[in-house]
């Protein structure tokens, strides 16, 4: 397992070489989406409408930040299960999607769709929403004002830390930390 520091304009050059375990420490552009911003995103795909963002390299990361307090950039910003983006996600990956932060195991279809494209699946730690927000230097509401926490956000991070927890070769920390487990008990 290895540490990689990482520049989000890069991401999908690296993706395909991490491993499941490996730590990430990202700094560029990554952007939120929960569930009611994939369904309006993949709507627009259906549509052949203009997408808030360029699907192509992108890293979505599965959050609806809270309200920044006075002299702060955003909230707390923890991950939200990633299984509820499951119906979006390949077709997201398939459009050019390289990178999704969440918490959580993801469905087949979706492993699939990152293998065939190249794509990586990172956990970030639920419960530390206060720490990630630390590493946001910037936030812009881009697209779905009206959803409130969960409008589509455009990040500015430097140093947000992840784990590769499924990668495009088949690593899998889920498969993989229970059987390591077993071997041990």
């Amino acid at each position: 397992m290895a540490h990689y520091n990482i520049n989000t304009d890069d991401l999908k050059q690296i993706a395909p070489k991490l491993k499941a375990g490996d730590t990430v420490t990202l700094t560029g552009i990554i952007y939120t989406a929960r569930d009611a911003a994939h369904k309006r995103i993949v709507d627009a795909m259906d549509k052949g409408e203009t997408l808030p963002f360029d699907l192509n390299g992108a890293t979505i990361y599965y959050a609806g930040p809270t309200p920044a307090k006075p002299n702060q950039v955003i909230g707390s910003v923890g991950p939200t299960t990633s299984g509820r983006m499951d119906p979006y996600a390949p077709k997201l990956l398939d459009a050019g999607l390289c990178c999704m932060i969440g918490k959580g195991v993801r469905s087949q279809p979706v492993v699939d769709a990152m293998k065939r494209n190249g794509g990586v699946y990172m956990v970030a730690i639920g419960g530390a929403g206060a720490v990630k927000a630390d590493s946001i230097k910037k936030v812009e509401v881009i697209a779905y004002d009206e959803l409130g926490c969960e409008s589509v956000k455009r990040l500015t991070v430097e140093g947000f830390t992840a784990i590769v927890s499924m990668d495009c070769n088949g690593g899998n920390l889920y498969k993989e930390g229970v059987e390591q487990y077993k071997n041990k008990a």
